[in-house]
């Protein structure tokens, strides 16, 4: 793994809710825009499926260590999993531990 992705436990705070999920997420910087797109998805979780399947796309995803990101939410997977996306410094590169890792 390099700095440009995270593997790992997370926590999805979404509909007054917190899932705990693993994650796989990847980053990359846009020179145009100037900041970062970061995307990637959990792994199967039952409640989260249904609360996207519902309407829900927004919610915080907190990876320990740093502040929780802004995430937006959609379409479930094939295998369960929800789709992850955000802007901005990636939400891994705030807890230095864990970078990499």
């Amino acid at each position: 793994m390099t700095d440009q992705e995270y593997r790992g436990a997370a926590t999805v705070h979404a509909g007054g809710e917190r899932h705990p999920v693993d994650v796989r997420l990847s980053a990359r910087f846009e020179p145009v825009e100037g900041r970062f797109r970061w995307a990637g998805r959990t792994a199967p979780h039952a409640r989260l499926r249904e609360l996207v399947s519902g309407g829900l796309r927004e919610g915080r995803l907190d990876l320990g260590g740093a502040p929780p990101a802004p995430v937006r939410l959609s379409e479930p997977d094939p295998w369960g999993g929800v789709r992850l996306s955000g802007t901005g410094t990636p939400p891994w590169h705030g807890d230095a531990g864990r970078a990499g890792s």
